[in-house]
């Protein structure tokens, strides 16, 4: 069984060759949405939406990311965070939504 953060490694990889920055980003969502488990994962996933922010000239995101990096870094431990949040500056950083079913069995079968 893979734990979560090989599935968080796999995400990143697929955002870093994607072929355009929607995708990318859509990858950065997914490696999020796993990465709350786990403080480092969760900061890496987020640094990595930074850097994506910047690479696009999207100051709006790289603000917001910077603020979400100070809280993965500090609530993530506490199990502080809105499960199912895809992490990005276009969607509150407190608002809980629905698992995509992919990503729900994969963090199920990971937390047994």
């Amino acid at each position: 069984m893979r734990d979560l953060s090989s599935h968080v490694a796999d995400e990143l990889c697929r955002s870093r060759n994607a072929g355009d920055p929607a995708t990318a980003f859509a990858h950065l969502e997914r490696a999020h949405i796993l990465s709350q488990y786990a403080t480092r994962d969760h900061v890496r996933v987020h640094v990595a939406m930074l850097r994506w922010g910047m690479d696009q000239g999207d100051w709006r995101e790289v603000i917001g990311q910077l603020l979400r990096i100070v809280a993965a870094a500090t609530k993530t431990a506490f199990g502080w965070v809105p499960v199912g949040n895809t992490g990005g500056a276009n969607v509150s950083p407190i608002r809980p939504m629905p698992l995509p079913d992919d990503l729900a069995q994969i963090i199920a079968e990971a937390r047994r």
